[in-house]
């Protein structure tokens, strides 16, 4: 069986030895105290509330190693849901909800890309996440995979095989045009040529 590697922070020592003892006794499991110089799987990070210094920490995180977090605290904020998703965290769990079992759960749910939060939490981020679009991406032409209205459109019409001539005609603008959208979004994106953009937009469920 390949064991998952699970590292733990807490910055008291007795929060972080219930962290560890909840999930070492698991034989698919791996657990150790972060900073033991390996990469883990998933991290389980715990404290009481989560503050500026705690999306910060996460943050440098996930610049350095990215990982999967699960977060275990007694207070979140409404405004720090999107910050923590956008350092890497798939689970939050409440302290007086994170027993053993509820713990492991979520361990794996997020080595699996599954994650798990409180019905409350998942609609203040699906609201915050419909706020940004609406307020901050659309007004100017942008969704939400950082491709703008007229990108998507390019791309749609080189997955149907048109070349930059016929991409053109169809959207009013010149090859040259069309040409430049496409050398911008390889650019702004770092993709390699315009089958690697056409795949990523796929992935991306654009069209």
């Amino acid at each position: 069986m390949n064991r998952l590697m699970v590292a733990a922070y807490a910055k008291d020592p007795i929060t972080l030895g219930g962290v560890i003892g909840s999930l070492e006794g698991r034989p698919d499991l791996c657990v150790t105290k972060y900073g033991r110089h390996i990469r883990p799987d998933v991290l389980v990070v715990c404290v009481n509330a989560v503050t500026g210094d705690t999306v910060a920490m996460l943050r440098g995180i996930a610049g350095r190693e990215p990982t999967k977090i699960v977060v275990v605290t007694n207070h979140l904020r409404d405004v720090d849901v999107l910050p923590l998703v956008e350092c890497g965290v798939v689970g939050v769990v409440p302290v007086a909800a994170a027993t053993p079992e509820r713990l492991g759960r979520s361990v794996l749910a997020a080595a699996d890309g599954r994650g798990e939060m409180p019905p409350t939490l998942l609609g203040q981020l699906l609201g915050q996440v419909a706020s940004l679009q609406r307020d901050v991406l659309r007004p100017k032409g942008l969704i939400p995979s950082g491709m703008a209205d007229r990108e998507v459109d390019v791309l749609r019409l080189l997955a149907e095989g048109l070349d930059s001539g016929q991409i053109g005609r169809k959207l009013g603008i010149s090859e040259r045009g069309v040409k430049n959208v496409l050398e911008v979004l390889l650019r702004r994106l770092g993709l390699r040529n315009r089958p690697h953009a056409v795949a990523a937009a796929l992935r991306a469920g654009l069209f």
